[in-house]
């Protein structure tokens, strides 16, 4: 039987077929789909994790109990799984164990362009990259059976693209695998120096086993054309590769990204005139091409940066001029804007109100940078907005001028070390946390606050409050504030800005789009009392918009949270 299936969702049937047993992860686009269809199996333990580091750790350990596991991220996320990624190369698994890995060429919901493929090279793992949900699902029920062969972890490179499309996928049955028996290995799995330095001759054989493997191996595929043009391709660019070139090429399709077979790719280059290699992002297959002594276009030709398709091939290697439809009218702008009703728009008019310098976080109260909120000074990465403001604050003292958003979420994720941080280094830095009951930006994941698990079972109801106290700051200055009572709001913010110990202040309102948060009946403008002043529109709802001179609030959208009444000094919003 087929059915179509995302990538992602191919991937957990791939997951299912295969027989696991555990799969933890954090949630990122775009992976975060792997986990949530996994889950939907009642064979398969699925959870979240509080950051991809943990659900690593998590799937490594029921790895090395006998049962096959995976764990996924973005890409991203994989930095913070690195520490365990690098050191599991030397340890090598129980039972199958695959780590699901998603970039984002084209940075569509990321902070950075990222090739996973470098990670693979580095921690001399072997990695595979589907072109299609079917491959998606066959490569990853294949790789469980050749991580347990070669004794090593099998990592998965998806892109956006290949994790977001659909396609026809074949089901099977699940393969029921036994729980493997546990063998206490000191020596393999304990990695002190005298046991890690001999593991790392077991990593140095394997690779070589695994590039002989590559030769042959049933992710790889040549398809001869008898054309003189050979374009050695992987993932989504294959699909690009063969709508633009069709027969005239032939094509070294790579499935196993790392490592490459020198003797596959010489064969394949000595039947071709010209060689062309296609990959997005970095050119880590062309270098090892040119390592080989071949002449091949690449990236001197093809862009670094962003995401390809079908016409920038054309483009860049027919010469044909780009297919860009103009249209007749030019269409406005349409910046993102937080959600109507969004509990972090009165936080953020706030701040701005109050000339402060704000260091932000990852999640979609970063959009609190654009205007006309405009309040965020800068965004890193996951829990970096409490670090960073400390050292901010210990080289200018910008203490009663600054403070740190963080989420909910993303505190559990990796902030509450950078809190820890000022409380032991004598800080006293205000950290905001924004706490709308969920993990928003990823689509309403649960997390270890909101007193669920991925299954959507009870779990123990962990208290953010508590947790700031346990980290060291001091009761009185733990504030609960109401986001969208910006008065209050304001009061509480001076009050701890001006106190010289460290301070956090929770500004508690449920997301707006949360299944049973009430919403209120919609607001309305008295056209009468309403003067036209624009002061409704300074909080960027995007309920709000002006017609003609006076300002005008879409009731299909409105959830009445009320901050545009209470930014209208004539009352003219009721």
């Amino acid at each position: 039987m087929k059915k179509i299936m995302l990538g992602n969702e191919a991937v957990a049937r791939g997951l299912y077929e295969a027989g696991v047993r555990f799969v933890s992860s954090y949630p990122g686009t775009p992976s975060t789909e792997i986990t949530e269809f996994a889950a939907k199996y009642d064979e398969i333990y699925a959870e979240w994790a509080p950051n991809e580091k943990v659900a690593f750790e998590a799937a490594l350990g029921a790895s090395v109990g006998g049962g096959r596991a995976f764990c996924g991220m973005k890409h991203v996320g994989l930095n913070v799984a690195a520490d365990p990624l690098f050191v599991t190369a030397y340890t090598g698994v129980g039972a199958g164990f695959v780590i699901g890995v998603a970039d984002d060429p084209g940075m569509h919901s990321s902070q950075n362009e990222q090739d996973s493929r470098h990670y693979a090279v580095a921690a001399k793992l072997p990695m595979v990259e589907p072109a299609d949900s079917a491959e998606c699902k066959e490569f990853t029920r294949l790789a469980y059976e050749f991580s347990e062969k070669f004794d090593t972890p099998f990592m998965l490179r998806l892109t956006t693209r290949v994790s977001h499309s659909s396609q026809p996928v074949e089901m099977l049955d699940r393969e029921e695998i036994p729980v493997k028996e546990y063998k206490k290995e000191a020596a393999k799995h304990v990695m002190m120096p005298a046991n890690a330095k001999k593991r790392h001759y077991a990593v140095e054989d394997r690779l070589r086993s695994l590039e002989e493997f590559a030769y042959d191996c049933p992710f790889n595929r040549i398809e001869d054309n008898g054309a003189e043009i050979g374009i050695i391709t992987a993932g989504n660019c294959y699909n690009y590769a063969r709508e633009v070139f069709g027969d005239s090429a032939s094509y070294l399709k790579l499935g196993l990204v790392n490592p490459l077979s020198a003797k596959l790719i010489s064969e394949f280059a000595e039947g071709v005139k010209q060689i062309i290699v296609i990959e997005e992002l970095d050119g880590v297959i062309e270098a090892f091409c040119r390592s080989l002594g071949l002449c091949v276009t690449g990236k001197d030709v093809l862009p670094l940066c962003g995401e390809f398709s079908q016409s920038l091939l054309r483009e860049k290697l027919l010469c044909e001029e780009p297919d860009n439809t103009v249209l007749a009218d030019e269409i406005p702008a349409r910046p993102p804007v937080l959600c109507p009703g969004c509990p972090h728009r009165g936080v953020f008019y706030t701040l701005k109100k109050m000339g402060l310098t704000v260091s932000g976080d990852i999640g979609c109260y970063t959009l609190g940078a654009v205007p006309p909120l405009d309040s965020m000074d800068s965004v890193y990465c996951m829990g970096a907005s409490i670090s960073s403001l400390h050292g901010f604050n210990k080289v200018r003292g910008d203490e009663k001028k600054t403070v740190a958003v963080i989420g909910d979420s993303t505190f559990m994720h990796s902030g509450m070390t950078g809190l820890v941080n000022i409380v032991y280094n004598g800080g006293t830095s205000t950290v905001i946390i924004l706490d709308n009951r969920i993990t928003g930006m990823t689509g309403h994941q649960q997390n270890p606050l909101t007193g669920l698990t991925l299954k959507n079972t009870p779990a123990p109801y962990i208290c953010l409050e508590d947790i700031c106290a346990g980290l060291g700051v001091a009761r009185e200055h733990i504030r609960v504030v109401d986001p969208a009572h910006m008065k209050e709001l304001e009061a509480v913010l001076r009050e701890e800005l001006s106190a010289d110990c460290p301070s956090v202040i929770i500004a508690r309102r449920p997301c707006a789009l949360l299944k049973g948060v009430e919403r209120k009946p919609a607001l309305t403008v008295d056209a009468d009392k309403c003067v036209g002043c624009r002061s409704c529109m300074k909080i960027g709802c995007p309920c709000i918009s002006i017609d003609g001179k006076k300002a005008k609030i879409d009731a299909s959208m409105c959830v009445g949270c009320g901050l545009c009444k209470d930014m209208c000094a004539l009352g003219a919003i009721n």
